[in-house]
């Protein structure tokens, strides 16, 4: 009777495994990913089927376009580039200025979290992308005046 049982144990064991299959088996996650049920789920700064790309990378470029502020329009470039921290960007020529700040990117958008960008000076904003174009909302603070800085479309330079 034992041995009856055990037989049908293994019989239904091996018969469920194969019946599901490991969905993972043929998966390789890449950058610290991790497959379940099939799908790479990725650590924060990479994205793509597999995890194979940097989050950020879409960002880094020469994007040109016009900003408006408080004191009027401006027309020039800035200029974003790859941080040592694989999550993070740098934005230079902030306000026109020659500052540079520090972006956290997640997915198609993007954090300035509050810093100091010059002697004096702060910047905080936020903004997206969507292909080639960059929106960006963010404020510079010199200790005297605020501006509110938006820039509608940003264009990439290729």
């Amino acid at each position: 009777m034992l041995a009856s049982i055990l037989t049908i144990g293994a019989f239904s064991t091996t018969l469920f495994t194969a019946c599901n299959p490991d969905a993972c088996k043929d998966v390789v996650c890449q950058n610290g990913g991790t497959c379940v049920d099939g799908d790479c789920t990725c650590p924060v700064g990479y994205e793509g089927t597999n995890c194979q790309t940097l989050s950020r990378d879409k960002f880094i470029g020469v994007f040109t376009g016009s900003e408006t502020c408080t004191v009027g329009t401006d027309n020039y470039s800035i200029t974003c580039s790859a941080n040592s921290d694989n999550t993070k960007f740098n934005i230079q020529n902030l306000y026109n200025q020659s500052l540079t700040a520090i972006a956290s990117a997640n997915g198609n958008a993007f954090t300035i979290p509050s810093q100091t960008v010059g002697s004096g000076v702060t910047a905080v904003g936020s903004g997206t992308i969507t292909g080639n174009t960059m929106t960006v909302t963010y404020t510079v603070n010199d200790g005297v005046t605020s501006n509110t800085v938006r820039s509608p479309e940003l264009n990439k330079f290729t």
